[in-house]
């Protein structure tokens, strides 16, 4: 594997998860994070035309079949092997590269509901199929852990990045959140200020707190896996979520973040079943 793949995931509130995993099964998480902040960076980097955008897009999907069809791009080396050795569908690494034409094709403002979820599928439950794959799940529970636990995570990202998302125009709060706390406007600097944006965003954390719920009973039954990793990562998250509601998301907001006593104790308390 390549010091870079590894290197861009060691800023990640994901590098602990993946560090307990055996080198193989870590190298392939490393490579998959890769992937992701490589495409991800192609929607949120400022400078390039949106043609341009969907043009390097289009790139990374001309890479994805020509690695499924027996070759090795060059960007893409670190893949081979994890393909290979755990399966994992093109159809996965496509739908991430969705979720991105998604940022690329308009700035997201207040989606409905189902359209949410969809972007939350692409961007985050694409890349829990993909891992449980790596972590070796029967098929039927590790989808099912990828779709409640990828949309747990990817709701609080949402919640924690509501400020850096509204400095770039986006605002992933679904429609129906700011209905139900009478937030008329949609332009996302007036929705952060307005003064019921704590309860649009307790609706979210709500929701997200069921597919928390949900993910942990899937792990606490399944027979099979290396579930360290996605134990870590639901913990560690889980906690985030419970500090953003502790301190509420009224003007001005903290980005909250966990301090390396409260991770270390994660680790400890979580870190050690299968």
């Amino acid at each position: 594997m390549s010091q870079t793949a590894e290197s861009q995931a060691s800023g990640s509130s994901f590098y602990a998860a993946m560090r307990v995993l055996p080198q193989a099964e870590r190298e392939a998480m490393f490579a998959i994070y890769a992937f992701c902040r490589q495409v991800d960076d192609i929607a949120d980097e400022p400078g390039p035309t949106k043609s341009e955008r969907r043009a390097a897009l289009d790139h990374w999907r001309g890479d994805l079949a020509s690695l499924y069809a027996g070759h090795e791009p060059a960007r893409m080396r670190d893949l081979v092997a994890p393909v290979s050795r755990f399966g994992l569908r093109q159809a996965d690494f496509l739908a991430i590269v969705d979720g991105m034409q998604m940022d690329v094709d308009a700035d997201i403002r207040a989606p409905d509901f189902d359209t949410l979820d969809l972007y939350c599928d692409r961007v985050a439950s694409a890349v829990g199929r993909l891992s449980v794959c790596v972590f070796g799940m029967d098929e039927k529970p590790g989808r099912d852990l990828a779709h409640h636990l990828g949309r747990a995570l990817q709701l609080t990202n949402i919640l924690r990045d509501l400020d850096e998302d509204a400095a770039v125009g986006r605002l992933y709060l679904p429609a129906e959140a700011l209905d139900r706390a009478r937030i008329a406007t949609r332009d996302p600097k007036e929705v952060l200020a307005h003064p019921a944006i704590d309860g649009a965003c307790r609706w979210v954390a709500g929701i997200a707190h069921q597919h928390y719920r949900r993910a942990d009973e899937i792990m606490a039954a399944a027979r099979k896996g290396r579930l360290r990793a996605p134990r870590l990562m639901s913990a560690v998250y889980g906690e985030i979520l419970r500090r953003m509601e502790s301190e509420g998301w009224a003007a001005p907001r903290a980005r909250v973040k966990i301090d390396k006593a409260t991770l270390m104790w994660i680790l400890l308390r979580r870190g050690l079943a299968r």
